[in-house]
């Protein structure tokens, strides 16, 4: 395994400071790493440094990509002898919800999927839910207003809203059933190649199975308990551009050696 993270915008010899913490764990536990610049990247121009060894598998860590800028990474990659470890394919199945909500429907909330234009009233019609926790494919709204609509005609709302704060809606629109959830039992946790970790040692059923479930070889899983003292699939990210939550960095290094 190789990693690879983003160098700092203004020292390309350096990594960018929001991984910095996660970077000096890696050096410690003594796993190989390259920077670039993620500026230049943007630009169309990758170049690795150290440069990649031929045939080494790359784990990227970092910033968020679309579907189609990771492709591009990973022909970068690819271009410079290399491969990722994930491959575009499954990135885009475990960072873009209907990707992979068919395989785990049973343990998380009933979803809608529609596009951006579609006419959400209609679409809910009849459902009764409670209410509705609204999102495109990767995010939901993070602002004080959030994700929630108590009625259908709010639905609209929130879509507008996600554009204007983020610029874009990314793949398309999800209408989920809003369910009571225990803020404070949120956990995430990391699959790689097909095994579950968590930070301290215990893996639930339901993590389990959707390690087995999901062919992709390094995600995250995030669960909660509900009202009703169920845990709940609340989302699935793809590994390398995951937050490390409630991990540390120290923890996390050792996930990647496989020694959690």
């Amino acid at each position: 395994m190789h990693l690879l993270y983003p160098s700092d915008p203004f020292n390309k010899s350096t990594v960018d400071e929001e991984y910095a913490e996660e970077f000096a764990a890696v050096l410690e536990a003594g796993l190989a790493y390259s920077l670039f610049s993620f500026e230049d990247f943007e630009g169309n121009q990758f170049r690795a440094k150290p440069t990649l060894p031929v045939g080494v598998e790359v784990v990227y860590r970092g910033w968020m990509m679309t579907p189609g800028q990771y492709a591009r990474l990973a022909d970068g990659v690819a271009a410079n002898g290399a491969q990722m470890m994930t491959s575009a394919t499954e990135y885009r199945r475990c960072h873009y919800l209907p990707e992979w909500y068919s395989l785990c429907e049973a343990w998380t909330p009933e979803t809608i999927v529609v596009e951006r234009g579609a006419d959400f009233v209609n679409l809910v019609r009849g459902k009764n839910w409670p209410a509705y926790f609204v999102k495109d494919f990767v995010k939901s709204l993070t602002t004080q207003r959030g994700s929630v609509s108590q009625t259908p005609e709010g639905i609209a709302e929130v879509v507008a809203l996600i554009e204007q704060y983020r610029g874009s809606v990314e793949g398309g629109i999800c209408i989920r059933k809003f369910e009571e959830l225990r803020p404070e039992t949120e956990e995430r946790y990391f699959v790689l190649h097909r095994k579950a970790f968590s930070r301290d040692g215990s893996v639930p059923a339901l993590v389990a199975e959707v390690a087995a479930r999901i062919s992709s070889p390094f995600f995250s899983v995030d669960t909660i308990v509900d009202a009703s003292g169920r845990l709940r699939l609340i989302e699935l990210g793809d590994g390398q551009v995951s937050d490390r939550k409630k991990w540390t960095p120290a923890q996390f290094a050792a996930m990647l050696q496989n020694r959690l």
